[in-house]
């Protein structure tokens, strides 16, 4: 009797438990995964969406490894990797650098842009291409402007991109991450007048 006891028991805090874990469970319409004491853990799935509306897996990041776990391979393109100390050559990469949550994640810092007043005086308009360097451990550094429009424009994009949390994972070539130049536009536009 006394093990059936302790047997009844158990399984109530067990299933009183459930509901814990369930609450640590954060779902958006651009990730899932769980939460533990306020930060990301175990694998968690990034979502996009198509032009014609679908969702898609962009990205499992496994948050507790610190490791990709997953990517949907996008366009082959070159990057200015570091392949020996001090020389960089262009060159197509086997994994591209990926920001960690996908492009929504980036877009919700980009979205912080604020358009400067000189700008929108002088109906400045267009797109800052901004470049950095992403190391090996996802850190960035080596801000700087590649193609700006002027009005203060290039500053915001600047000041910008240098706050965005450094949450990069590294590109590959050959088995191992490599430092890469990436580039990241920023567009001013104006509203139209209703």
């Amino acid at each position: 009797m006394k093990h059936l006891y302790a047997l009844l028991i158990g399984c109530l805090m067990l299933a009183l438990a459930t509901p814990a874990q369930a609450q640590k469970q954060r779902t958006t319409e651009y990730e899932s995964g769980m939460i533990e004491k306020g930060q990301k853990v175990g694998v968690w799935e990034y979502y996009s969406y198509t032009r014609d509306g679908r969702q898609v897996l962009v990205q499992r990041y496994d948050h507790t490894a610190k490791k990709l776990v997953f990517y949907r391979p996008i366009e082959d393109k070159p990057y200015d990797a570091e392949l020996t100390p001090g020389e960089w050559t262009r060159t197509n990469v086997q994994q591209p650098p990926f920001y960690i949550g996908g492009e929504a994640a980036l877009a919700s810092y980009m979205s912080k842009l604020t358009y400067p007043q000189e700008a929108q005086n002088r109906n400045i308009q267009g797109r800052v291409v901004i470049q950095f360097a992403i190391d090996t451990l996802g850190q960035t550094s080596k801000h700087k402007v590649l193609n700006g429009i002027g009005g203060g424009c290039d500053e915001e994009a600047l000041r910008l991109s240098q706050s965005i949390p450094s949450q990069w994972v590294p590109a590959r070539l050959a088995g191992r991450a490599v430092p890469v130049m990436y580039q990241l536009p920023f567009t001013f536009r104006l509203q139209k007048a209703q």
